[in-house]
């Protein structure tokens, strides 16, 4: 029985990080209700809760459900010493404290931003929760903690976004970095970030050194056309010398 319900906690809790993009460290919403369940059933919530959901987890209330059982008096105290160890998440009511079952659905709103998980064994809590979509809720059966079923409005609201009606928490939120990275949907003088400043380099040296005088260049051809003039008449030279030579002894033979 414990494998069976493990298993169907596992895939409870793969729906929510799939279509809801929840991630640890779970964030658990606690009341009264749930902390006096634990008392009576002899529930550790703080070792059991994240061996059940397999991760890590924040165990967290309100200073609403806090108030509520201060003014219940000595019969929930056992339960008020468990829920004053927990996280005091900030809620809208410091000032005019209402009921925890209020509280409790007025820090979901209607789309649960937040991803809490919901720990109550308060029904009228719990019927208001199951109108929410991507709300998983955790109650007390038989000595237990039990990860309930995705509601209907769960189910409905990941059928409308598998069919393009709706868009997904997880692609709303990429779409939000993407506008805030592009400036989108800011006023000019809103826009993100600020503009960065240029850092004053030194100048190149090479633009320093004093550009050198270009002479002007004299056309190629005649460069050639004088080395070919100083080779012939070189040439020439030496074939008067040869001639001269041959001519001299000829001349005394004679």
């Amino acid at each position: 029985m414990k494998i069976k319900r493990q298993k169907q906690a596992k895939k409870t809790i793969s729906f929510y990080k799939y279509n809801f993009g929840f991630r640890e460290p779970f964030q658990i919403l606690i009341d009264g209700t749930f902390c006096q369940a634990a008392l009576k059933n002899k529930i550790q919530i703080k070792e059991q809760m994240p061996k059940y959901l397999m991760g890590e987890v924040q165990l967290c209330t309100t200073s609403c459900a806090l108030k509520e059982l201060e003014t219940l008096g000595k019969q929930l105290y056992g339960a008020k010493i468990i829920l004053q160890r927990f996280q005091v998440r900030k809620c809208p009511h410091f000032k005019e404290p209402v009921s925890a079952s209020e509280c409790l659905l007025s820090m979901l709103e209607e789309t649960n931003s937040h991803h809490y998980f919901v720990a109550t064994q308060d029904h009228t809590v719990t019927t208001g929760l199951k109108k929410i979509p991507g709300v998983p809720l955790l109650y007390i059966i038989l000595n237990t903690i039990v990860l309930d079923k995705p509601s209907q409005a769960s189910l409905n609201h990941v059928q409308a976004v598998q069919l393009g009606e709706l868009v997904s928490p997880a692609q709303q939120q990429s779409i939000r970095t993407l506008k805030e990275e592009q400036g989108i949907g800011q006023k000019d003088g809103e826009r993100r970030g600020k503009k960065r400043k240029r850092k004053q380099s030194n100048p190149n040296p090479l633009s320093c050194l004093k550009k050198k005088k270009k002479g002007v260049p004299t056309p190629p051809l005649k460069k050639t056309e004088q080395e070919g003039k100083r080779k012939r008449s070189r040439h020439k030279k030496r074939k008067v010398e040869a001639g001269d030579g041959t001519a001299a002894p000829a001349a005394a033979n004679t």
